[in-house]
């Protein structure tokens, strides 16, 4: 399994073509995989999906039955308070440890926010956020959308 404190993030390559999002939707919703946060960016020739599910080894056979290729990578997942610079103070710590963000999502969730982080060092990641006072999501906890 890895670290205890990655989160395993579900990601798909999607055509540009109407409807490809929609089936990949679909075969998870049909598979009883539920996303608890999504990310999709495009270029001018394919989208990239990236998703926290329920079940990222189910939702990864479930989309390979269907013939579409889905990637497992290990993600961070920090916990952010809802006050202002929350966000700042984590991105500093990270920047001082001198680890590269490669991308990130957030999204608000109840009384805290959650911001996925994806670092070619994921386990340095966590050890400078608990060192620094942060809270980062179990795996657990993630995929049971405790976020």
């Amino acid at each position: 399994m890895g670290m205890s404190n990655t989160v395993q993030q579900l990601s798909v390559f999607l055509e540009n073509r109407e409807g490809r999002l929609d089936e990949v939707l679909a075969i998870l919703a049909e598979g009883g995989v539920n996303i608890v946060a999504l990310s999709l960016a495009d270029t001018s020739d394919y989208g990239m999906l990236r998703m926290i599910v329920s079940d990222p080894h189910k939702g990864r056979a479930v989309l390979k039955e269907a013939e579409i290729t889905a990637m497992l990578t290990d993600v961070v997942a920090l916990r952010v308070p809802h006050a202002t610079g929350s966000l700042s103070k984590a991105m500093h710590q990270i920047v001082e440890g001198e680890v590269n963000i490669e991308y990130m999502y957030a999204f608000a969730n109840g009384s805290d926010a959650a911001a996925v982080l994806k670092s070619d060092d994921p386990a340095r990641v966590i050890d400078i956020l608990k060192g620094s006072g942060f809270d980062v999501y179990s795996a657990d906890e993630a995929y049971r959308a405790n976020m």
